[in-house]
């Protein structure tokens, strides 16, 4: 796979196209890694650089090359699984299939993904209103959940359920993975003001290899004027594999590139609008790229779109870049006025990934609004536990998934009947507490989670945007076994 990197001026890559097993395993006491073939780096760089990252770089290479090796078994795996789960849903639950069956098909309107059958709300919350200031993250993150369906399912929610237009579901090219691996929709909300138009990414998909790949992807360029980026996401979002980050590309109407052709699709329907703005969304791998979008707009100096941005709403996101790309973005959201919020939900694993830590340089910026086990949320610089793996941790992560798990049986009888659990996340959250390393960090990644704390979540937490508020609390037991009950007393934009 030919690829220049002359567009950046320090990078490091890794190719796990180009190696075996036995390579990989052999680098582990080679003291040239960059000479191996599958590592490209600057040829002036330090030689301890890489070798002080040996690990970093070993189980980056390992996950991406196991998964390249099985991702047709774990796309068939999850055939089967969504396919089952459909099944049942469709037929009423295990209970009530009898009769003549109505066989679900991927593609139809009513199929849900996997993350779709752990959650499977698709209403709005119809007690948020346009103009209530949590009307735009109510909307962002259900849109943010909506982007793990298909095409159709998308449409007939977007349009039948939430009275919006959808512009478009797209399907993006990958110049690395050399495939489609980046979907993403956009959607335009009449009833908000000012009017916006919403560009929704898609998360990482549980049996999808390639989006797993770019999220182990610890490959990472560095440019001059935004800093050193994460090389996975930066790929995903339209990276170009021999000039980088040209101002123009190309639009080739089947490789169409994410960054490239928003940017063109937004200009195009914001002309058509002048009062409108744009707010830009997504899940976990969705939210980073959420995030990355307006630094390429910046580095290409497109301030008219800047200025047209309203917000950047994440839910679950990694990190991105490193120290100076945080500055370089602060920089950006504090020139134009755009306002980027990034939802952390109690131990979720993703946000705290890639670790806080020399080895992996990556930084967050912005503004935290972190949420514990009982929605109850507070705006933090970063949220207070960096990173995920510690033995007191591994202690705290056992209290809350039990809590989490004992809290599903709970909530819907304290909060109503819509936040009643699935048995297939109840399944999982039990999953939490019997294996209480990693688990408790990946169910805290789901979306029921991050919906409901937009829903149930403090409203003090927003009392800097309100002119007057009165708070009720109350509480079960201590901080992550409480529900805060807030009363509103008058209405803020947010």
């Amino acid at each position: 796979m030919s690829t220049s990197h002359d567009f950046s001026n320090n990078y490091v890559v890794l190719v796990p196209q180009e190696m075996s097993f036995y390579n990989l395993f052999k680098m582990l006491w080679s003291n040239g890694i960059d000479k191996m073939g599958f590592v490209h780096s600057q040829k002036d760089r330090e030689d301890d650089y890489l070798q002080n990252r040996l690990m970093v770089v070993f189980f980056s290479l390992l996950f991406q090359k196991l998964l390249l090796l099985f991702s047709k078994l774990l796309a068939k795996l999850g055939s089967i699984v969504e396919f089952c789960l459909n099944l049942v849903s469709s037929n009423g639950g295990l209970l009530m299939l009898q009769g003549k069956m109505e066989i679900p098909k991927a593609e139809s309107e009513k199929f849900m993904s996997f993350i779709g059958q752990i959650d499977r709300r698709v209403e709005l919350d119809s007690s948020i209103k346009a103009g209530d200031y949590r009307y735009f993250s109510s909307l962002t993150v259900m849109a943010s959940k909506l982007s793990y369906e298909n095409h159709a399912f998308v449409k007939i929610t977007v349009q039948d359920h939430w009275k919006m237009e959808l512009i478009g579901f797209y399907h993006f090219w990958n110049d690395f993975q050399e495939k489609h691996t980046t979907t993403a929709f956009i959607l335009q909300d009449k009833t908000s003001n000012p009017n916006i138009i919403l560009v929704v990414f898609r998360g990482t998909e549980f049996f999808d290899a390639n989006a797993w790949c770019t999220d182990v992807d610890l490959s990472w360029y560095e440019f001059e004027e935004m800093g050193a980026i994460h090389g996975g996401f930066i790929k995903s979002l339209g990276l170009q594999r021999k000039t980088g980050w040209p101002k123009d590309v190309k639009l080739d109407p089947d490789r169409r590139v994410a960054y490239y052709f928003i940017r063109q699709k937004l200009k195009e329907l914001l002309q058509l609008n002048r009062g409108a703005k744009f707010i830009i969304t997504g899940h976990s791998l969705g939210g980073a790229l959420a995030a990355l979008f307006p630094a390429v707009l910046a580095l290409h100096e497109e301030t008219w779109l800047l200025n047209r941005l309203h917000g950047i709403y994440t839910y679950g996101q990694p990190r991105v870049g490193n120290d100076k790309f945080k500055e370089f973005m602060e920089k950006v959201l504090h020139k134009h006025g755009c306002r980027y919020f990034r939802f952390v939900y109690s131990n979720d694993i993703v946000t705290r990934l890639p670790t806080n830590n020399p080895n992996f340089m990556f930084q967050h910026f912005g503004t935290c609004l972190y949420f514990n086990s009982c929605y109850k949320g507070k705006e933090v610089e970063e949220e207070a536990v960096k990173n995920y793996f510690s033995f007191s941790g591994l202690i705290q992560h056992s209290f809350v998934a039990l809590w989490e798990l004992i809290r599903s049986f709970l909530i819907p009888y304290i909060e109503g009947p819509e936040y009643t659990e699935t048995w297939l996340l109840k399944a999982i959250r039990l999953m939490s507490v019997v294996f209480p390393f990693i688990f408790p960090g990946l169910v805290a990644h789901n979306m029921q989670d991050y919906v409901n704390l937009t829903r149930l979540g403090s409203q003090s937490l927003f009392i800097n945007l309100q002119d007057n508020v009165i708070v009720e609390s109350y509480y079960l037991s201590d901080e992550d076994s409480c529900y805060d009950i807030e009363l509103e007393h008058e209405e803020a934009i947010f």
